[in-house]
């Protein structure tokens, strides 16, 4: 299955002593599944900073994992599980970085119609925390779409 979505996406970013950054977006994306799970594309925009970045999330199984890739201008491969810590590459313009990645809550709930991902994880620079993200993304079928089976 492979259809037309539309994603919102909720990001909001909090560093000690700052306010929260907030960022929202809504663009046209590509669900897709598979006998893994379910796969999310679409390309990020200048609103993000990451102009020129194709973002892939991949759902597996039931949502005990999510892979979250980016490739373009900036590449990353960002793993969450729910009370895990993975060491992720980022690659940007401006050179590599080795971060921890600490998820402290996940929810994918997918199917075929869309659904909810909720990522709320920490991210660790040398081994020091440099901030807390949240993710709030949902899926629907764009509207007048059809499917490809």
């Amino acid at each position: 299955m492979e259809k037309n979505v539309v994603i919102s996406i909720k990001g909001t970013q909090k560093y000690e002593d700052t306010p929260p950054d907030v960022i929202e977006l809504v663009t046209k994306g590509r669900l897709i599944r598979d006998e893994g799970g379910y796969t999310l594309t679409y390309q990020e925009s200048e609103l993000t900073g990451l102009e020129g970045t194709l973002t892939t999330i991949q759902v597996e199984g039931e949502g005990e994992q999510v892979t979250l890739m980016r490739a373009g201008e900036v590449n990353a491969q960002m793993v969450f599980q729910e009370g895990r810590r993975h060491l992720s590459m980022y690659n940007t313009p401006y050179g590599a970085m080795a971060i921890g990645v600490n998820t402290r809550h996940l929810l994918a709930d997918l199917n075929d119609q869309g659904g909810d991902i909720e990522i709320d994880y920490a991210i660790e620079v040398d081994h020091a925390i440099a901030g807390r993200n949240i993710f709030q993304i949902k899926v629907r079928e764009a509207d007048g779409c059809g499917l490809k089976q």
